[in-house]
């Protein structure tokens, strides 16, 4: 007896699993390389670099000398956050590359 569009379903299903547990590894993998990944953010034509993984983990900050102006930290705070924002538009570039198409929106 056949159930009404359920005919050979089993191989289906099987077929399923094979690609869910493919796209699995693969995110496992992109996750890996994107945490241990290094990016540069910089700033002021180099004055500050942020550095970030590709999961935008800041993992360092440099300045140098010539950006601190005691008398106006305000430029400063800009260049950091100009330096962060161009890092992590890197590491987001960088996990929509890695991760399996239909993933990248998750993190």
């Amino acid at each position: 007896m056949k159930f009404g569009g359920f005919g050979g379903g089993m191989g289906n299903i099987q077929q399923m699993i094979k690609e869910a547990q493919k796209m699995q590894e693969s995110m496992k993998n992109a996750q890996a390389e994107l945490e241990t990944m290094i990016l540069n953010g910089e700033s002021g034509g180099g004055l500050v670099t942020v550095t970030v993984n590709g999961q935008s983990q800041v993992k360092a900050i440099k300045i140098k000398p010539q950006a601190v102006d005691i008398d106006d930290l305000e430029m400063l705070e800009d260049l950091i956050l100009s330096a962060y924002n161009n890092a992590c538009k890197m590491a987001q570039a960088e996990h929509e590359r890695l991760m399996p198409v239909g993933l990248n929106g998750i993190m």
